[in-house]
């Protein structure tokens, strides 16, 4: 406690200390000075961890893009493909080199492996909590504020793979900040053209 010391009229000096509304008042303002600081350095914290955060996602996103994209595109065509709630799966083949490719999606453990015949499996995306693709023709539609493209499906509106010269691709990946999922979340989609594709 912070005494003050006073020569009284005699002399002597006298010890006094602080009273009991001078002490609330500083604990008072000092509570509040804790407080605005601790709850900057909060903020400060969960920001500085949603910019890492989705930078690191932005940045494994692409490479899985770059690493799909590039088995998508020399395929020769689509063999199968599989979609339910938990899990999706689209087979590829590459007639030309001789291998097949096949992309899983598996929701319960966040993953997209990409498995190429007669090598090992690569995990392309973790920590994915949406991932999915559809199936189009090459050939265009525009309208008047973007282009389209038609499903390939055949005469009889039933999806043809023999049609298939383009796979749309989309996932969303996310991390959770402090167990909740705010603003770290990473959205990419693209469309693939099959070039080897006849």
């Amino acid at each position: 406690m912070n005494l003050r010391m006073r020569e009284n009229r005699g002399g002597f000096a006298a010890l006094h200390g602080l009273t009991l509304v001078e002490v609330m008042v500083a604990l008072g303002l000092g509570s509040l000075v804790l407080a605005a600081v601790v709850s900057v350095t909060i903020y400060t914290a969960r920001t500085s961890a949603a910019m890492v955060n989705y930078t690191d996602l932005d940045s494994k996103s692409r490479y899985a893009l770059d690493v799909i994209s590039r088995e998508v595109r020399e395929a020769t065509g689509v063999l199968s493909f599989q979609t339910n709630a938990t899990s999706a799966t689209l087979t590829l083949t590459n007639g030309i080199q001789g291998y097949g490719i096949r992309l899983y999606y598996d929701a319960k453990a966040g993953t997209v492996v990409l498995s190429r015949t007669g090598q090992n499996d690569l995990t392309a995306l973790t920590e994915c909590d949406q991932w999915g693709f559809q199936l189009f023709q090459r050939t265009p539609v525009f309208t008047s504020t973007n282009v389209a493209y038609y499903p390939a499906t055949n005469g009889a509106g039933v999806l043809d793979l023999n049609l298939c010269k383009l796979v749309s691709l989309s996932w969303k990946c996310s991390r959770t900040i402090l167990a909740q999922k705010v603003n770290t979340e990473s959205v990419q989609a693209s469309q693939i053209v099959l070039r080897n594709k006849q």
